[in-house]
């Protein structure tokens, strides 16, 4: 049960900060959301992986 409640929490974490990561290179007016495009493709790839780790890859 400890286990399990740790993983969700260490995964909600570590979203909220590369979800946070990435929103704050869209608060420059310098930069558009088109330069921003590959950093959110990564961070979702990123995001996805780190869930699958998690939760879905036990053998």
């Amino acid at each position: 049960m400890l286990n399990k409640i740790s993983t969700f929490l260490g995964s909600c974490l570590a979203t909220i900060f590369l979800i946070g990561l990435a929103t704050t290179l869209t608060r420059s007016s310098m930069i558009g959301f088109w330069d921003v495009l590959p950093v959110y493709i990564l961070m979702a790839l990123a995001i996805g992986m780190m869930i699958y780790e998690a939760y879905f890859d036990k053998k």
